[in-house]
């Protein structure tokens, strides 16, 4: 069978500025918090490796966007450096982080490639996490500053914006466990950063409109699809809980302007709704995007609790647990589910459930570890794995399409093997390999296949 798309889709990759540029001490760049953590606790980082060791973007943007054009992409994703653009937060622009963006988006213009830009990927700058990160309504305003700026600086080039990457990861990361700085576990904070990121969200959308700025406006969400573990009321419940807490606390937002009421009922049972102030509802209804970015790995499987919390969560698992399905499919090297169903799931729910919205696969792919084990005879890397893993992504994202779907493209993560926060360069997802010592590029066999499928808009 022949798996056709449209002339016009979007077809590339992601990355983002904290884990590809390096330079992360260079031409004013002042600290984000990784850069700070990993100086304070290196070894928190697999093998030691920190930001300043991401794929050298900075210094090698000229070929790797070359390398892009090899690939056949139309379309790549990247952000914007928060601390390298305004290096105190709040204060005077760095006029060499304006000089290299340009440059980086002038590149990609001249290469037939365009550009989709996202405003924040994880990287609080440090000075703004010592006012309160977005526990504090001052770095939220400061936040939408920084994107009112962006979109002043770089809207005659850029017409494809994000407010941010997967809202729930700082959140679960770093105010619900201890895999982001600041490291605390407090649902109530969690919650209120929660918060305080969609009003930034919505902030930043009202910026972008009041600007009168071309093109269009969006957000990236990891949209993990919630399966119960059986039909039993009580597992539809947790899995209802963990929908409502970890995909629809930033999806309704994002394309309804409110919560959930369901959601709302449950934090206020909980004693856990943050501080609301007059303007909030408005501002959030205004912060309805006009397209969604949908970043998918792997399905979230969810039970009622064997053994009830007692007394008030502490953390959204006291309300569910995770599920190991019998007979799953794994990515052995990663630990990770596949399932390529799961992108059809989440395209039909918002089909049905969401108006159909606009929208992408703004990440999808296979992280594995000791990929040089699969170095062959050409010193490429045969990752066949990577392309069986694609191939039935996209088989199931056709038939979203056959249905009406309003999905305009796919873009894998990642472009090169990049650094990826505690992790560093444990698990590789690129279309290139990276050698660290040397910063040779080698394109892997899915790079050459995805070329392809790419040039002839789709594959057999």
């Amino acid at each position: 069978m022949m798996y056709r798309f449209a002339d016009d889709f979007w077809w590339g990759s992601a990355s983002s500025a904290p884990q590809t540029e390096g330079a992360s001490s260079r031409d004013g760049k002042s600290d984000n918090i990784f850069d700070y953590w990993h100086a304070i606790e290196p070894t928190r980082f697999h093998q030691g490796i920190g930001p300043a060791q991401a794929s050298t973007f900075y210094d090698r943007f000229e070929s790797d966007i070359a390398l892009l054009k090899q690939l056949n992409h139309n379309s790549f994703r990247t952000s914007i450096s928060w601390s390298r653009l305004i290096p105190d937060g709040t204060g005077e622009v760095n006029q060499q982080a304006v000089a290299f963006y340009h440059a980086v988006f002038d590149r990609l213009l001249a290469e037939g490639i365009t550009p989709f830009i996202n405003l924040y990927h994880f990287d609080m700058p440090l000075c703004m996490q010592e006012q309160g990160g977005w526990e504090s309504r001052d770095v939220v305003a400061a936040y939408v500053r920084y994107a009112s700026i962006c979109f002043d600086l770089f809207g005659s080039r850029i017409q494809h914006w994000f407010t941010f990457n997967e809202p729930i990861v700082p959140v679960e990361c770093g105010y619900l466990g201890h895999f982001h700085y600041p490291c605390v576990v407090d649902f109530r904070r969690a919650v209120t950063v929660a918060y305080h990121t969609a009003l930034a969200h919505a902030g930043a959308v009202k910026a972008f409109r009041d600007a009168h700025a071309s093109g269009e406006i969006g957000i990236i969400l990891n949209l993990s699809p919630t399966y119960p573990r059986s039909d039993s009321a009580a597992d539809r419940q947790a899995a209802r809980w963990a929908d409502l807490l970890l995909n629809k606390s930033f999806l309704d937002p994002a394309l309804k302007g409110s919560y959930d009421p369901e959601l709302i009922d449950l934090l206020r049972q909980h004693d856990l709704l943050p501080e609301v102030e007059a303007g909030d509802k408005a501002l959030l209804s205004a912060g309805r995007v006009d397209w969604l970015g949908i970043n998918y790995y792997q399905p979230r499987r969810v039970k009622a609790k064997e053994h009830p919390c007692a007394g008030a969560p502490h953390i959204p698992e006291d309300l569910f647990d995770f599920y190991q399905m019998p007979g799953r499919k794994m990515n052995p090297h990663r630990g990770w589910e596949i399932y390529e169903k799961g992108v059809y799931d989440i395209l039909t729910e918002l089909r049905l459930g969401y108006g159909n919205p606009r929208c992408y696969i703004s990440e999808n792919g296979m992280g594995v570890e000791g990929e040089e084990r699969f170095i062959g005879p050409e010193g490429r890397v045969e990752d066949d794995y990577r392309i069986d893993f694609i191939r039935g992504h996209l088989e199931w994202l056709h038939r979203s399409l056959q249905e009406g779907s309003a999905c305009c493209g796919y873009h894998l993560w990642t472009f090169i093997d990049n650094w990826s926060w505690l992790n560093a360069y444990k698990n590789r997802y690129g279309l290139v390999r990276l050698d660290l010592d040397s910063q040779t590029r080698t394109i892997k066999k899915s790079g050459y296949w995805f070329a392809e499928v790419a040039l002839s808009h789709g594959f057999n």
